[in-house]
């Protein structure tokens, strides 16, 4: 069965939120960095491997769509399949034989280059217009340092077209780290290479991903090694990687968007299927919702989590129930450090606006260089609604207000107003800001433009999220 990766031709979607209260029980799609790394490594892999609960997102089929140029197979089943089939190259792996169109997958372009470094002669990656503007020169620079040819197509432009020629014969790699999809492509590629791959990181971030990344290569049985501090990784090849049959887990970052949705609105929702296994760093944001007041439960045996928001949140005897406030915190301040999960940025920026106080979302540098920049957009765009905010270098501050006052009263200092956002093509963007909507105050509606992008990570979001209660309108 085919399934369209071309999300170019996907019509531009406005949509528009408005005050709602979200009722039920929702389940999140499986994880997008476990999807593309397991269609990865069964493209590699000799035999037969099934992957169960994929995420069929325009960023996972652009991966499966570009494993066949490396000698694989991809079948996707039925209709609405829960499994998808890849008969791996295995031996036959081969440079790949076209020009690999990476679409709007940053993951894609960071995993699967390394891979096609390792093979003699000249590979081509490109994608759609987002990913002609995201940096790689990073990339290039350490597929260099592994003696192989790279080479960005347009001068004094850092972003694909990139072309590399391999094989890369050198096994020592000095880079800064910021970005861990690169360095887990190197990992992967390593599989290949006759000999141990050394990599020294010198400022290591979303290393959770990493984590994960290794933990997906040993399972198969290949040997790595990665520093406390994740500055020392080695991976030593060739490992020739046997077909396997795995479930792929939630989407924690998936699961951020009715979680924090639920606590801007007088909700109560439960989330099913959520991962437990610690793979996955954004799992971190329950503990930093919790530390402001939030009412979240997460019954790890039964991979749920209750949320309740607004009226419907219980409370300490000396709190108002559903009131989010920094103030018993240092300073009255609440600092997230996302250097490990810093997609979750635009989530915990639009759940700021709802806290009482001052909230910092430090070490985010890293978001400048994703599908848009997101500091600033973030800024932006909630200065818009009004909201107080400020941006550093790589850090994010809001300065929000509780919709109650420390009496339940109604807080006249909550300044969140309706208006119409941009998405600027960013998934994230685009799906925490259409939750920020819902907790919109009685009257007002929030539009947020080109939120079609949602479907890069999240397939049907507005759809699942209507079934509880949402109420999102799609034109």
């Amino acid at each position: 069965m085919h399934a369209s990766a071309d999300c170019d031709r996907i019509a531009q979607m406005n949509v528009t939120a408005k005050r709602a209260i979200l009722q039920g029980k929702i389940r999140v799609p499986g994880s997008k960095s476990h999807t593309i790394r397991a269609v990865l490594l069964a493209s590699l892999a000799d035999g037969t491997s099934h992957i169960s609960n994929p995420l069929p997102s325009a960023d996972c089929l652009s991966a499966a769509h570009a494993v066949p140029l490396l000698g694989a197979a991809v079948d996707f089943g039925e209709a609405d399949s829960s499994v998808w089939t890849v008969q791996g190259a295995g031996r036959d792996v081969h440079l790949p034989d076209d020009v690999v169109n990476v679409g709007d997958s940053g993951s894609l372009l960071y995993f699967m280059s390394p891979i096609a470094a390792t093979f003699p002669g000249w590979s081509i990656f490109t994608g759609d217009e987002s990913i002609r503007n995201r940096p790689v020169e990073h990339v290039a620079d350490a597929l260099r340092q592994l003696g192989c040819e790279a080479y960005i197509s347009r001068p004094g432009k850092n972003a694909p077209p990139l072309l590399i020629r391999g094989p890369a014969a050198n096994y020592n790699v000095v880079t800064d780290g910021q970005l861990s999809q690169y360095v887990s492509g190197m990992m992967m590629a390593a599989t290949r290479m006759d000999g141990t791959l050394e990599i020294e990181l010198t400022d290591p971030k979303e290393t959770p991903y990493l984590t994960m990344t290794r933990l997906w290569l040993e399972s198969l049985g290949v040997r790595v090694s990665v520093s406390p501090d994740f500055k020392h990784i080695t991976v030593t090849g060739p490992a020739l990687i046997q077909a396997f049959d795995r479930t792929i887990p939630s989407d924690w970052e998936a699961v951020a968007f009715p979680l924090i949705a639920a606590l801007m609105t007088d909700s109560e929702i439960t989330i099913e299927n959520v991962d437990g296994s610690g793979s996955q760093g954004d799992d971190a944001i329950i503990q930093v919702l919790q530390s402001v007041g939030a009412d979240i439960s997460w019954d790890r045996m039964a991979g749920s989590l209750t949320v309740r928001g607004g009226r419907r949140a219980h409370a300490a005897s000396d709190a108002v129930p559903g009131r989010l406030s920094a103030q018993k915190l240092p300073a009255g301040e609440l600092h997230v450090n996302l250097a490990g999960f810093p997609d979750a940025i635009c989530a915990v920026a639009a759940v700021a606006c709802f806290i009482e106080g001052t909230t910092i979302i430090e070490d985010v540098g890293v978001c400048r260089k994703k599908e848009t920049d997101r500091i600033k957009v973030m800024k932006e765009e909630l200065e818009q609604l009004g909201i107080n905010t400020e941006e550093g270098p790589d850090c994010l501050v809001i300065h929000g207000h509780s919709p109650l006052t420390v009496t339940g009263e109604k807080n006249s200092l909550f300044s969140l107003h309706g208006g119409v956002v941009e998405s600027y093509g960013d998934h994230r963007v685009a799906m925490s800001l259409s939750c920020l909507g819902l907790g919109m105050p009685d009257g007002e509606t929030l539009t947020v433009n080109g939120a079609e992008c949602c479907s890069v990570s999240f397939p049907g979001f507005f759809d699942v999220m209507n079934r509880i209660g949402a109420g999102f309108t799609m034109l």
